[in-house]
């Protein structure tokens, strides 16, 4: 297994990764933003149409160049380093929209060269606390359509997916935090 460093806390719209990452990010570590909000509130500020409503095409291609940006800033951190989101979720965008096989063969390219820790943790859909905003616009039931496809495409891509539970952000900071122990120990290697 390798070593944690670089980890991804993914999962479909309005699942409650980012209020986690929020959570670990208060208790001092290092978290890398997602890609996907910062990409749609510039391209509304612009006036731009890569966006997941309007040029879906280069939406994603923007999705997959800020992801491999931001993988690429993390060499040389010996920190460990939460990624709100990873670049296989590009690929699962990819294909949950239908875009052109190129684009397809793009990502998953950069899925195989840009690696992560071996395990991402993906936060189930969770009807409690979704809420659409100025940035989601999915429906509940293409949020789940969407973490089925995040699944999927983070185990054909060679990760072990870890579901969270639903339960409070300091809990499941504390499931997160425990694996990553656990592993550095040692504790699963047999």
């Amino acid at each position: 297994m390798s070593s944690p460093k670089r980890i991804v806390i993914s999962g479909g719209p309005g699942a409650g990764k980012t209020t986690l990452l929020e959570e670990l990010r208060r208790r001092g570590y290092a978290c890398s933003p997602e890609v996907a909000r910062q990409i749609i509130q510039e391209q509304v500020h612009i006036g731009g149409n890569a966006l997941p409503w309007g040029d879906r095409e280069a939406y994603s291609r923007l999705m997959l160049a800020r992801s491999v940006a931001s993988w690429e800033s993390s060499v040389g951190d010996s920190r460990i380093i939460f990624f709100d989101r990873g670049i296989p979720d590009t690929l699962c965008y990819v294909r949950l929209v239908g875009l052109s096989s190129s684009v397809e063969e793009e990502a998953l390219q950069m899925c195989q060269q840009y690696r992560y820790w071996s395990r991402v943790f993906l936060a189930p859909p969770w009807r409690e606390i979704y809420e659409n905003d100025t940035e989601r616009k999915q429906d509940f039931d293409e949020a789940i359509r969407t973490y089925e496809l995040m699944a999927q495409t983070y185990r054909e891509c060679g990760y072990e997916v870890v579901i969270l539970p639903q339960v409070s952000a300091a809990e499941r900071a504390e499931v997160v935090l425990r694996q990553i122990e656990d592993a550095s120990l040692g504790a699963d290697a047999g």
